[in-house]
């Protein structure tokens, strides 16, 4: 069967034009020579919604839609490690995305959905071993093995202390943790990415594009560190990577921002850690801009995740979640979700953007722009390695203030109309933005915690107690913690209890004033 393209008036479209093949170091134009001539990027949809069964509705109603990789959001006690019925989750249960307590509940998530033949990805950080391991037992009792769990787990902890806040443990510990991730998922052959390095949360908290670059890649560099300071081979772990980025509205910077991307990070893995090729690339998966997103006219948020959608795509991105208009009101509305898979859809099929690769390779325009978001990024990183790295910096202080400085510059300009918002500062009207009801939480709150204590009656005691015990004892010595945290949820240990243990051994972080 010929591959052979062509346009919609019958001219043919190759592969590639100009030098600088795909799929060569340092991958500026892509890290596959076909990209997507010979597969497309995935389309992953994050979804989380209160409960296991509404998410696992709304999984389901994606996949028959055409998603071909899932994408599960947390409430926040889950992402904090705390139960449902905890006093602190009061009021935050299922809000955010779903609660799970004990591995029941992720295996509720996943009913009747083939995980071996799907591809997950959990957005979870500070519990996300526990998460994994939640993942790993629920294959383990459908019959599923490990070496066939595919997905990745994003288990960035460093990017919760700058943007989002979402840390438990402060940054030696955490570090640890997820180092052990790493170990973990080598030695058991998993194809599974075991972190996914988030500049999408630095962006959205008001970075500019070459800080995203910057602040992210000096991240991955500290992870790096740690896994041959814990005697892993570095370069080994970096192909492992995977990297999240944010698309925002101008189309041709974040272009520029995914190619320099991508050449910066093959010559830090090159010539840092002595990466081959392919330990070199830069996957990503991206996610169009949720703080673009406006209440007034929500509607006008369709264009605005197309243009994002189409930089992503035209950027080389290898994953992509787009957002639903309405979610600068309420949780997407499935018609809302159902939309704007449908805009990946109209992109991969419609619009031309997956017959060639880099379709904007060689415009002088966007060649300038990803050679001075490189640069620029890259005297970032310098400066951050003077300071003695992103743990460094990051516990001083100074990427959040650099991000609160860059976010405060943008509010600036969106008030003095110098930085146009359509519907916004410009072009607006007095329509109040439509009313989107909000699910009963109160309601579903409760038979959460119902749920968790009947299944603390269940378990076998002494079982359970034991293995804490064991993690307690191995997280205040040096024994690898993923095993003892697995024997912990196969007897039922919950999210909060696992997370009670290591708070006991480790404390918590206190952000710096």
């Amino acid at each position: 069967m010929s591959d052979a393209r062509h346009t919609p008036s019958g001219v043919p479209v190759d592969v590639v034009y100009g030098p600088d093949p795909p799929g060569t170091f340092p991958f500026t134009r892509g890290v596959h020579p076909t990209m997507y001539r010979g597969r497309l990027w995935t389309m992953r949809q994050y979804a989380g919604f209160g409960t296991a069964e509404e998410t696992n509705a709304r999984f389901r109603a994606l996949l028959a839609a055409g998603q071909t990789g899932l994408s599960v959001a947390f409430d926040l006690p889950t992402q904090m490690g705390y139960d449902s019925d905890a006093p602190l989750a009061a009021g935050e249960v299922g809000r955010a995305g779903v609660a799970v307590d004990t591995v029941d509940d992720l295996a509720r998530v996943f009913e009747g959905i083939p995980l071996e033949r799907v591809s997950t990805s959990m957005t979870i950080n500070a519990t996300a071993a526990t998460l994994l391991a939640m993942y790993v037992v629920v294959g383990e009792e459908r019959g599923v093995p490990r070496t066939q769990l595919r997905g990745t787990i994003q288990n960035d902890v460093l990017k919760e202390y700058v943007a989002r806040g979402t840390y438990i443990y402060p940054p030696e510990p955490s570090l640890r943790l997820i180092t052990d991730v790493f170990r973990f998922v080598a030695e058991q052959g998993m194809p599974f990415n075991p972190i996914s390095v988030s500049g999408y949360h630095i962006r959205e908290a008001g970075a500019t594009a070459v800080q995203e670059v910057a602040f992210t890649l000096a991240n991955a560099i500290e992870y790096l560190d740690h896994a041959k300071a814990a005697g892993l081979d570095a370069a080994a772990v970096a192909g492992q990577l995977s990297f999240f980025f944010a698309a925002h509205n101008d189309l041709f910077e974040e272009v520029a921002k995914f190619r320099a991307a991508r050449r910066l990070w093959a010559t830090i893995v090159r010539d840092r850690y002595q990466g081959t090729d392919e330990q070199c690339w830069l996957r990503f998966h991206t996610q169009t801009g949720g703080s673009t997103l406006t209440a007034q006219q929500p509607l006008t948020n369709v264009v605005r995740v197309a243009v994002q959608a189409l930089a992503a795509t035209l950027g080389g991105t290898q994953s992509l979640h787009t957002n639903g208009y309405d979610e600068a009101l309420a949780l997407p509305t499935e018609a809302a979700a159902t939309l704007a898979l449908r805009t990946q859809q109209v992109l991969a099929y419609e619009s031309g953007v997956a017959q060639t690769v880099d379709p904007l390779g060689g415009s002088h325009y966007v060649e300038a722009l990803t050679d001075e978001i490189e640069q620029r990024a890259r005297a970032l990183l310098d400066e951050i390695a003077r300071g003695g790295g992103a743990v460094a910096a990051i516990t001083r202080g100074e990427f959040q203030e650099a991000i609160a400085r860059s976010a405060y510059a943008y509010q600036q300009a969106v008030e003095h109309g110098t930085q146009v918002v359509v519907g916004v500062n410009r072009f607006t009207d007095d329509a109040p933005p439509p009313e989107i009801p909000a699910p009963e939480y109160s309601q579903l709150a409760a038979q959460q915690v119902a749920r968790v204590r009947a299944a603390r009656e269940r378990r076998d005691r002494r079982v359970w107690r034991q293995s804490l015990d064991a993690l307690a004892d191995a997280a205040r010595g040096s024994a690898p913690l993923l095993p003892c945290i697995l024997v912990a949820v196969k007897a039922r240990a919950s999210v909060g209890e696992i997370g009670h243990v290591l708070r006991g051994v480790w404390g918590e972080f206190r952000p710096p004033v």
